[in-house]
């Protein structure tokens, strides 16, 4: 029987990984994905570590349209070959549901089937671990694929995860540096065709749209591009343990890429939220415009949930831990409304 690798993404954590790499902040919402070319990259990194042909990537993610249904992004994703859509959905509420039981059954499926001898997982979520032993224990390697951070290091992934996997690889920075980009509103691209062509859109029509986000093209990494790359794994079927061939990394850092800020006479936790804050704030007003800007004022005291959940992710990276105190949700919120009037 024929030898595969296989890619389980957990979208979530890779594209708020990936706008923290990019704008400084976990907010989806602040940059614009390549799909394809991003995939195609990731496929190109598994086969070159592993040595293995690709049999599929797994495609986790919730369903953004009413009953947890593919929106037309993600119905485009799912028709490209080789990936598989598997989505959960959203609660009326904004949360995501039923992601992580599907990577979980899947790894803990797969792995008893023997579908794959080397599955790649891009998640940093504590509660697929147990998953991933459950995969272990049928004889599948399972290889996290971690997000870089600003300093290309492995971005947000438990402790606890790291340890039971079979080693942590990064994903090339390049793949993201290409691939996503941060969002302009409006204005600025109306201001970027006009410096492009060299006159304003006629009759103040908007310029024409971008090509697609999941097909457009984009100087993608070939094997060629890792090349001279010391594989993470070696040849199957013998075992190495990955972890003792690197020097430990930090889980979490520190470090976000921000600019400084004068914080003086504020407190270092009170220091902290404010950077947290100013981070998710300017990135957020650069993709939209000032009516919708007063819209979410009108709507105080409710954020946003895209908006709160970046708040929140944000700080908690920052921190290095998982749960926020209520005292301080309560000032990252309130410095929210203190920056938006």
């Amino acid at each position: 029987m024929r030898s595969y690798c296989a890619v389980y993404v957990d979208v979530g954590y890779l594209l708020a990984s990936a706008a923290t790499r990019v704008t400084g902040t976990s907010l989806r919402g602040g940059v614009t994905i390549v799909y394809r070319e991003l995939i195609e990259a990731l496929i190109a990194q598994a086969e070159t570590e592993s040595g293995l042909p690709l049999l599929r990537v797994n495609w986790y993610d919730a369903g953004s349209s009413p009953g947890g249904a593919p929106d037309g992004y993600q119905e485009q994703i799912g028709m490209l070959p080789r990936v598989k859509l598997r989505l959960g959905r959203m609660s009326p509420g904004g949360e995501q549901k039923g992601v992580d039981l599907r990577i979980g059954l899947d790894l803990a499926t797969h792995g008893r089937n023997r579908v794959a001898d080397v599955m790649y997982l891009v998640s940093g979520d504590d509660d697929l671990t147990e998953a991933v032993e459950e995969a272990q224990g049928h004889g599948v390697q399972v290889v996290l694929l971690a997000a870089p951070n600003a300093q290309g290091r492995s971005h947000a992934v438990s402790r606890h995860l790291q340890r039971e996997a079979d080693g942590i690889i990064v994903i090339d920075p390049l793949t993201i540096d290409r691939n996503v980009r941060a969002r302009r509103t409006p204005v600025d691209a109306v201001e970027a065709a006009t410096s492009a062509n060299g006159n304003a859109p006629a009759n103040g029509s908007s310029p024409a749209p971008a090509k697609d986000a999941v097909t457009a093209s984009a100087p993608r990494p070939t094997p060629a591009d890792f090349a001279g790359r010391k594989a993470t794994l070696p040849a199957l079927p013998k075992p190495v343990d990955h972890r003792l061939t690197r020097p430990p990394e930090l889980v979490y850092s520190s470090t976000t890429g921000l600019g400084s800020v004068d914080h003086q006479g504020l407190p270092p936790d009170d220091a902290l939220i404010d950077e947290v804050v100013r981070g998710v704030v300017d990135t957020w007003k650069k993709t939209i415009t000032e009516a919708q800007r007063r819209t979410v004022v009108s709507e105080r005291p409710n954020i946003p949930r895209e908006l709160d959940k970046a708040l929140l992710v944000d700080l908690s990276d920052r921190l290095g831990v998982y749960d926020i105190d209520e005292r301080s949700r309560f000032v990252l919120r309130e410095r929210f409304w203190q920056l938006l009037d």
